[in-house]
């Protein structure tokens, strides 16, 4: 793995927001969410899809705090925009957990 500096880690912008709509994506080639995640007044509330139905339902992703990148351009994935990329790891048979905080921070916090 290559080295990175520290200025290009900066240039990373990675967010804290709340998902405040979901919905199947049945449209996608693999099983997927829709998600729309405010991060405050600064960014707003962006779009993303993402493949993480092992663990989440569209109700039970509404209100929960998730990590994204916010600064890479969009993407189309199938006929939905995506505009950030939420954040996960993969559990032992490979489906995604998304990564948040352990507990409550203000939306639009920024990674450090």
């Amino acid at each position: 793995m290559d080295e990175i500096s520290f200025d290009d880690f900066l240039k990373v912008d990675v967010r804290v927001g709340v998902v405040v709509r979901a919905e199947d994506y049945p449209e996608a080639r693999k099983p997927a969410i829709k998600m729309w995640v405010d991060f405050g007044d600064e960014i707003g509330v962006k779009k993303t899809s993402a493949q993480v139905t092992a663990h989440y339902t569209p109700e039970n992703l509404y209100g929960k705090q998730v990590m994204a990148v916010v600064n890479f351009p969009a993407r189309q994935i199938g006929k939905f925009m995506s505009e950030v990329l939420v954040l996960g790891l993969p559990d032992d048979a490979g489906s995604i957990i998304l990564i948040g905080p352990d507990g409550d921070v203000p939306i639009g916090g920024r990674m450090h």
